[in-house]
């Protein structure tokens, strides 16, 4: 019998999308021995300092759709302007990297099954994805992905406000594919030649801190006791790694 892919789960404050993902990222680097590396959609803000990649010695290429952005990357990044869930991808990038990874991305990207099989192709045999990102059905994301844009933007920067706007701008957010750690989303990323090595689960957000601290307490309390009684479909935010199959 197959033994089933190891699923875990979390509250809010130990997801590391955000403060702890310079020490995820170099963790799976590390215990991969991975040397050239994707970061989708980091544009001009890799994960990594420049100062980090030389110290790992690292062949770090940062992505996005934007040449502006790729332009203000530090010289040490290799820079990728290209959609990855397009329908093509170059030829040239195919089967290249040891890891491919991206932090709050993949909600935004149309098209999960087709990005994710095109990162599957970017990657040798044995390579790694890796992923941190924001899921349905909690209630901010279920707002945020059926609101019209202006609305929801609107909503983001009451809840969340972002001095930075340029830096931080509001994206539009599908969430295809962007779920907890459901026996049916494993069988989905297995289905394009993945075999799953984490998938973790993360209850509960943060964008009542600010403005009702009631709220927050009612969402810490309502993120304990998811868990003790655990349901994938009630996560926020989720982080996978997966191994390309030979």
């Amino acid at each position: 019998m197959t033994t089933p892919p190891p699923t875990f789960f979390h509250v809010v404050d130990e997801f590391p999308g955000w403060g702890k993902a310079r020490n995820w990222i170099v963790d799976i680097i590390q215990r991969n021995g991975c040397k050239d590396i994707l970061e989708v959609g980091s544009g001009a803000n890799p994960t990594l300092s420049p100062e980090q990649v030389s110290q790992l010695g690292l062949r770090y290429t940062t992505n996005d759709v934007s040449s502006e952005e790729l332009k203000k990357a530090d010289p040490v990044f290799e820079r990728w302007e290209a959609d990855v869930s397009a329908p093509v991808i170059p030829g040239g990038y195919q089967g290249r990297f040891d890891l491919v990874f991206s932090r709050m991305v993949n909600e935004h990207v149309s098209d999960g099954e087709r990005y994710h099989a095109n990162i599957c192709a970017l990657l040798k045999p044995n390579g790694i994805s890796a992923h941190c990102f924001s899921t349905l059905y909690t209630l901010p994301f279920v707002v945020n992905w059926i609101a019209p844009g202006a609305l929801s933007k609107l909503l983001l920067q009451i809840a969340c406000p972002r001095e930075d706007e340029e830096k931080h701008g509001k994206f539009r957010a599908h969430y295809s594919w962007s779920r907890g750690p459901s026996q049916r989303m494993i069988r989905r990323f297995e289905s394009l030649g993945y075999s799953v090595i984490e998938y973790h689960g993360y209850f509960g957000h943060t964008y009542y801190r600010r403005w009702s601290p009631l709220l927050d307490r009612i969402e810490s309390l309502k993120s304990r006791t998811l868990l003790s009684h655990p349901a994938a479909v009630l996560c926020s935010y989720a982080m996978i790694v997966l191994r390309k199959r030979p």
